[in-house]
């Protein structure tokens, strides 16, 4: 049976259960209504004004993605929640207890895996594990260390210095720490940034791991793919405000837009003139075809091709990425970049 966690309020930790009464459980694992946050100005600065009031549900048991452009106001968002960050006003709830009344109990149902590595050089992993679970109160008989050094393929570092560490192995390190005291919610802020292909594989793994066995975790990225791979739910940041907030697929399904990426018998030096559709140059002398599926086939781009005198040696088509809802949502471009320039 999957762990279903539960707040201890004779203590600020969280205990797993395999209780049998899921409705003692908050339907929701963060709710953030009407949050502000204005940075005082500095010297002849002006205030800045970072969040414009937003609202932002966390379903229990969900993969969230929070994205945004650089200066959105997500990392904002998430020290708020973290308790990094004192709001101007609104509103934040965590496990449904609010961060102002309950603060220590809220704080206590959250592990965050902050964006920069904050590492203990002269410590051990399994020693910086043992801390951590100390700060929380976490009794000596409950602690996961081995367990979790394991999980995160760092059982053969357990005794080294975490300052021979790799940059990946600190993070996996930081993760770690961040459920030592067994969180019922998982922020991760750029949690894969620096780190190679297996490591961020290794990395997924036991996160989708956690996610099936009841932890909520909330992801900041700007790797679009991993977002869309990954999360079950999306919220996109812009500006300071909660532009969308959707189930994934429905939010690739924005876009009406399609690409027929065309691979010529002779390799084109001039893009076609196609009435109607918008051309674009890829490598090799192909080219790709945008047209919108409630107005056009792709038998009718085909037609527009041969009519533009152009054999058609081979064609791929191009569904709306989450990259593509992103940029249109973000800043009204819906075109796909040309990979042949920088």
């Amino acid at each position: 049976m999957a762990q279903l966690f539960l707040f201890d309020m004779q203590s600020p930790r969280m205990t797993a259960s395999t209780a049998s009464t899921p409705s003692i459980l908050p339907e929701n694992a963060i709710e953030v209504l009407g949050l502000k946050k204005t940075y005082k100005g500095n010297g002849k600065a002006p205030p800045k004004v970072a969040l414009r009031g937003v609202d932002l549900t966390v379903k229990r048991g969900s993969m969230f993605g929070l994205l945004g452009p650089n200066g959105a106001g997500k990392s904002t968002l998430i020290n708020i929640i973290a308790g990094v960050v004192n709001k101007s006003e609104g509103t934040v709830k965590i496990w449904d207890r609010d961060i102002d009344t309950h603060s220590r109990d809220a704080r206590s149902a959250l592990g965050v895996v902050p964006q920069e590595i904050v590492a203990d050089v002269f410590f051990t992993p399994r020693e910086s594990l043992e801390v951590q679970a100390g700060f929380y109160g976490v009794p000596a008989d409950e602690r996961r260390s081995d367990e979790l050094l394991a999980a995160l393929g760092l059982s053969d570092k357990a005794n080294a210095y975490v300052r021979s560490l790799s940059g990946g192995m600190k993070r996996r390190l930081m993760v770690a720490k961040a459920l030592v005291h067994n969180p019922p919610v998982l922020i991760l802020d750029e949690p894969t940034a620096g780190v190679d292909v297996e490591l961020r594989r290794q990395l997924w793994d036991y996160v989708r791991k956690i996610n099936e066995e009841g932890v909520t975790v909330i992801l900041t990225t700007h790797y679009l793919e991993e977002a869309q791979e990954l999360c079950d739910t999306i919220a996109i940041v812009n500006r300071g405000e909660v532009i969308t907030c959707e189930p994934t697929e429905q939010l690739l399904r924005r876009l009406d837009t399609r690409n027929v990426v065309v691979t010529p018998e002779t390799p084109v030096t001039t893009l076609p003139v196609l009435n109607g559709f918008s051309v674009t140059s890829r490598a090799n002398g192909a080219f790709a075809v945008t047209y919108r599926t409630g107005e056009a086939s792709v038998e009718q781009v085909l037609a527009a091709v041969r009519g533009a005198g152009i054999s058609i040696h081979d064609i791929t088509t191009e569904d709306p990425d989450l990259e593509d809802v992103f940029l249109a949502l973000t800043y009204g471009d819906t075109s796909r970049p040309d990979p042949t320039k920088d």
